[in-house]
């Protein structure tokens, strides 16, 4: 071994006795903004410089939410970790707080001294900063688990060799403990992502994994297989595959193929945070049909590839975009009896959240006591450390969210609201007791299977989460209510339930809609804190989807984003088929200045109801008159629905990409043709514009 050349930043140590001198690559001035964040500011500090800097590079290096593809691993204080390509230590400090000593090896200076000083008061941290090749015959061979997060994809720029990625796999193994783990994380080249019209991660281009690299270049990404065959060449006689969503980077879920995704579970796939990209299809869609047909692990996005013994854990779900009282994990582990499921706090100040949800599971289950809504079984239990977490029975079954979609499906409407009328009946036991479950939504019900995996919808329901608890009344029509309203908005494809009905059986008003809608947003802020979420984020540093349709059809001249659309109920709810664009500057829809928007439209006879989409993107709307076969149409009362939040007399915020209006014709002279007609003021919201309007209680 080399004399040691050893530099320190606090109490983290770099080893500079293989650093050739000057860092052979570098991203330009960002990394100088990166190192002054990581020397200048505390880490409670990095979301409010996300949130304000809008740059893709700060929340790529300091999100939180980039610890979570390792920070499940069970890593304690008696085990090593070697982590291959620090950079800027966006996971080092994971592995720093659960490990007994921590070795990172980091080609460039500047950004181990951005890990460095963000860790610095890390006292088993020791970064070697130099080549692989050199710092590797000085590694010891002991090491618990060896982790490649975004690094195997390079192999071949530092490994020369015919097979630069067996050899590189071969000579890691080298420094593996008996009975120790290796993890790499990378993206997948046939990754659902890729296919729907993102560029390929790392050189910018479409398609390019896809083509298999055609321009040749360093980077090289795997399908499954090919993973599994090389971690087989290399004489791993153990590997499990863990599927990181939406990707490794910003990983929020981690499946296993002991837990897949379900159907409905893959919804946040707008990803490009880095560059705008092609939106070919509705990958929400198209993930539910690889679903269905159990190809999920050919087409997920990224691949945690585990080498080594079998771990317990088969799902993890992480909730750290929240404020810190109220961040947790929620682990499904397998045991000798079955799985369970775990919930463990994030931080020390989430402990009180984790004993609050046990209080709450115990109230609740007084309250439903003798009903067919049973509350799931649930125990506060300690770590070896004395950390509470909560153990909570496994159980197999679909969830009512499910259930109710393949209604939708099959077209019962009947049967969907057969199904709704009886959650409303068993959510409504003890309404007048002070204990209420305010998140009890459709997903948080399961209806258990027996071993022939069939289940009977007259037989007692199981509520699974509790956390949301509190200790008053609150009425049945709110929580039925919220529940329907984070149905609709979870899924495009169940806006072709009538929302009116819906509003009729649980006797809510516009008013109370509005009201419950208000509520709903500052139960939002109380569990973010006022954080920006991720698809805001991606909002406000500005990368674009481009519509392949909006493309084909010629529509560059005006943005898809305001393109109106019409959808009228028939009796099957709101669908597309049943839908269609306005002519722009025609009779059909004329734009002035201002933004002014006129329309007048024949509807048919046989349409219960109408809803205006009058575009894709935040906005403010004055609605100045509806008319109805030359009659001025109420805006007051249950005839006039929306999804926004009324700002004034006639004037509605929409802080979502989905703002609607929905017109119901009963009560309104019928024709076998008949005119609406509209006159309405849009006003697009930044997302500024959006903010300001939070902070001033406005909405949400």
């Amino acid at each position: 071994m080399s004399d040691s050349i050893i530099e320190e930043i606090g109490k983290i140590k770099l080893d500079l006795t293989h650093y050739p001198g000057e860092d052979l690559y570098c991203d330009g001035e960002i990394e100088d903004e990166l190192l002054a964040i990581a020397r200048d500011y505390a880490t409670v500090e990095y979301q409010r410089i996300i949130e304000e800097r809008k740059s893709w590079e700060i929340l790529y290096h300091f999100s939180p939410l980039r610890e979570n593809i390792v920070e499940w691993l069970p890593i304690n204080r008696t085990m090593k970790v070697l982590e291959i390509g620090s950079g800027c230590g966006a996971i080092t400090g994971a592995f720093s707080r659960k490990a007994g000593e921590v070795t990172c090896v980091e080609l460039s200076k500047k950004r181990s001294l951005i890990n460095a000083y963000r860790h610095m008061d890390a006292d088993n941290v020791t970064i070697h900063v130099g080549n692989f090749q050199d710092v590797e015959p000085d590694l010891p061979c002991d090491y618990d688990y060896i982790c490649l997060i975004g690094v195997f994809e390079y192999a071949q720029a530092y490994i020369g060799s015919e097979t630069p990625y067996e050899d590189f796999l071969k000579i890691i193994k080298k420094h593996l403990k008996q009975g120790g783990h290796i993890a790499i994380a990378i993206e997948n080249k046939f990754g659902l992502k890729y296919w729907a019209g993102c560029r390929e991660d790392h050189l910018g281009v479409y398609y390019a994994g896809i083509e298999d690299y055609p321009e040749g270049g360093v980077v090289r990404t795997f399908t499954r297989d090919r993973l599994l065959a090389m971690a087989k060449c290399c004489g791993f006689s153990e590997a499990q595959m863990y599927y990181p969503y939406p990707d490794y980077k910003f990983m929020t879920t981690l499946y296993s193929d002991r837990r897949l995704p379900r159907r409905g579970e893959l919804s946040d796939n707008n990803r490009n945070f880095d560059r705008d990209r092609l939106q070919l299809f509705d990958e929400k869609r198209v993930f539910d049909s690889v679903i269905r047909e159990g190809q999920f692990p050919l087409f997920s996005n990224s691949y945690l590839l585990l080498l080594g013994p079998s771990l317990s854990e088969e799902y993890v779900k992480y909730s750290n975009d929240r404020k810190e009282e109220f961040q947790i994990k929620t682990l499904q582990k397998s045991t000798g009896f079955g799985p369970v499921i775990e919930k463990h706090p994030l931080s020390k100040r989430a402990e009180k959240h984790i004993e609050d949800t046990v209080k709450a599971y115990e109230k609740l289950s007084e309250r439903y006591r003798g009903s067919l809504l049973a509350v799931n079984e649930a125990k506060l239990e300690k770590t070896a450390e004395g950390t509470p977490y909560i153990k909570i029975k496994f159980l197999r079954g679909k969830t009512l969210e499910e259930i109710l979609d393949e209604r939708l499906e099959k077209k019962d409407v009947e049967g969907f609201h057969k199904l709704f009328d009886e959650y409303l009946n068993r959510i409504s036991v003890g309404e007048d007791e002070e204990i209420a479950d305010y998140d009890l939504i459709l997903a948080n019900i399961i209806v258990e299977q027996d071993d022939n995996d069939c289940y009977k919808i007259d037989n007692t329901w199981n509520l699974i989460d509790c956390e949301w608890t509190f200790d008053k009344v609150i009425e049945t029509r709110e929580i039925a209510f919220r529940a329907i309203y984070c149905y609709l908005l979870a899924d495009e494809q169940r806006n072709k339930l009538n929302l009116d009905l819906i509003m009729d059986r649980l006797g809510i008003g516009q008013s109370e809609a509005e009201q419950y809608r208000r509520q709903e947003m500052k139960f939002q802020k109380y569990v973010t804190g006022k954080r920006l979420s991720m698809a805001e984020l991606r909002d406000a540093i500005g990368k674009k989807n481009y519509l392949l349709a909006d493309i084909c059809e010629g529509l560059q001249d005006r943005p898809a984003e305001d393109r109106v659309q019409i959808y009228e109920d028939t009796g099957n709810g709101f669908v597309e088929e049943q839908s269609f664009f306005l002519e722009e500057d025609g009779e059909q829809l004329v734009r002035s200045g201002e933004g002014m928007m006129e329309l007048s439209v024949k509807i048919r006879r046989g349409r219960s109801a109408l809803r205006i989409d009058p575009g894709s993107r935040p906005c403010l709307i004055y609605i100045k008159q509806i008319i109805w076969n030359g009659e001025a149409v109420s805006l007051k009362g249950k005839q006039l629905q929306t999804n926004g939040f009324k700002m004034g007399e006639d004037v509605y915020a929409f802080p979502t990409e989905d703002p609607n209006i929905t017109l119901s014709l009963r009560g309104l002279s019928g024709e076998e043709e008949n005119r609406l007609e509209a006159v309405m003021e849009v006003t697009v919201m930044s997302m500024e514009m959006i903010g300001h309007l939070q902070k001033r209680g406005l909405f949400g």
